[in-house]
């Protein structure tokens, strides 16, 4: 019942969503004339001159002005900038009541035709227990794709259980969690309560080398202080310890504050149409990253991340009718990474990773991460509403209780709804239901997962 409140209330919130386009020549005014939502998708009003595709924007123009067949009919040029505003609102017990905003821009940094759309997307959210999360993410293609800069900067005063590490700890269940762009929630057996402090800072700078091939390097800072383990207990007999307290003991490291602070090696690969929501291509990166002392990093130590994306359209007349396939691992090379920075469910830059699990519910040295989802429209016509339907699966490692990868996987399936608010860079709100080991979450978000 009270996911089901849950979902009901960010129902609402999510209608009361603001989508913005900006027009330097023209902007959008709606006419002081209403016509009714059930004339316009009626039957006989759609014709084959109609049959194009309609976003939100298309929907409240024709609900405002009487020539609809003449708006409709007509070539929707594409503007330079486009944001799209949603308020952020939720209510568990670990954050109280959050509220804020979320946004995403898009924009092409030259021409359409030989520059690709770069992306942005903004937060901010308040809460009653006095946390703080803030972040900007960013793909961003420079003029004829020359570079191509990537970053993460994230900002959290924050509270959120971790569960262990390796794919099977702990083996026991925990209430369902909410999800609400993309702040998380999950109580219940098995979770140790952590209150805690962040800083990320990412950039990656690519360089074209040769068609969609880019090279380059980056500096990737994660920060963590003010780390308190709420159930940890050394004055107990026998004292009551937790995993992160365990772990970073057992490598000599401190249990209250660290830093990883380093430079990376990046090749990439990249022939997507777009990076709002793909239709075809491809998308892979490989990134070697070694942490310095000298940098400010707490420990000498390095990893290997990997990521492989692909989308295969099965229907050549509605392109967004598609499977997605997403594939991710994490290695630890050498050294020890400090607790937080070992690779979790939700570490992803978007922050998607694992629907069906809380995130930091799965984490370890290793780290691989599959998923596959179908996505279709629901009328091939107009699509303005569309669906989905996935299944991913997690694995994690554990050097210590020699828990190595596939041991244990994590699997979840679930489904889902999408809203077209803008069709001319493809940009959905995302609307899931996922089902994992032991777990389920509603989600909420502005694009694909991925």
């Amino acid at each position: 019942m009270k996911s089901l409140a849950f979902f009901v209330i960010a129902l609402v919130s999510a209608n009361l969503s603001l989508a913005i386009e900006y027009d330097s020549k023209k902007p959008i005014l709606p006419s002081a004339q209403f016509r009714s939502f059930h004339e316009i998708i009626k039957k006989d009003t759609i014709t084959v001159s109609d049959c194009q595709i309609r976003d939100v924007n298309d929907i409240i123009r024709e609900v405002f002005k009487k020539d609809v067949k003449s708006k409709v009919s007509k070539e929707t040029k594409i503007k330079k900038v486009s944001l799209l505003i949603l308020p952020s609102f939720s209510v568990n017990p670990a954050n109280g009541l959050m509220f804020g905003v979320n946004s995403t821009g898009t924009w092409h940094f030259g021409d359409k035709d030989s520059t690709r759309l770069s992306t942005a997307n903004a937060k901010v959210v308040y809460t009653t227990n006095n946390q703080l999360m803030a972040y900007l993410k960013s793909s961003i293609y420079t003029k004829k794709n020359d570079y191509f800069l990537q970053g993460d900067f994230r900002f959290y005063l924050y509270s959120l259980p971790t569960y262990g590490i390796g794919t099977n700890a702990p083996d026991t269940a925990y209430e369902a969690s909410f999800s609400w762009m993309d702040v998380e929630h999950a109580g219940g057996g098995g979770s140790y309560p952590m209150k805690y402090n962040y800083l990320i800072f990412h950039q990656l700078v690519n360089k074209k080398i040769v068609g969609n091939i880019y090279a380059g390097i980056g500096y990737q800072l994660d920060s963590y202080w003010s780390i308190e383990d709420e159930l940890l207990n050394l004055d107990t007999v026998p004292s009551q310890l937790t995993p992160h307290w365990t772990y970073q003991h057992a490598y000599e490291m401190d249990t209250e504050k660290y830093a990883l602070s380093g430079f990376s090696l990046n090749l990439m690969y990249d022939s997507r149409d777009n990076l709002m929501n793909p239709y075809k291509g491809y998308y892979a990166i490989l990134n070697y990253r070694y942490n310095s002392k000298f940098l400010g990093s707490t420990t000498e130590c390095s990893e290997l991340y990997m990521e492989f994306r692909t989308y295969v359209g099965i229907d050549k007349q509605v392109p967004s009718k598609l499977f997605a396939f997403w594939f991710m691992a994490n290695f630890q090379v050498t050294g020890h990474l400090p607790y937080f920075t070992l690779m979790a469910l939700g570490d992803d830059q978007k922050a998607t990773t694992g629907r069906g699990y809380v995130a930091g519910r799965y984490r370890g040295e290793g780290f691989i991460y599959g998923e596959v989802e179908y996505r279709f429209p629901f009328n091939k016509c107009h699509q303005t509403i569309g669906g989905v339907i996935f299944a991913n699966a997690t694995t994690t490692s554990n050097v210590s209780t020699g828990v190595r990868l596939f041991d244990y996987v994590r699997p979840a399936i679930g489904m889902g709804l999408r809203i077209l608010m803008n069709k001319n860079v493809r940009l959905n709100i995302s609307i899931d239901y996922a089902v994992g080991y032991k777990s389920q979450g509603f989600y909420f978000n502005n694009g694909e997962t991925f």
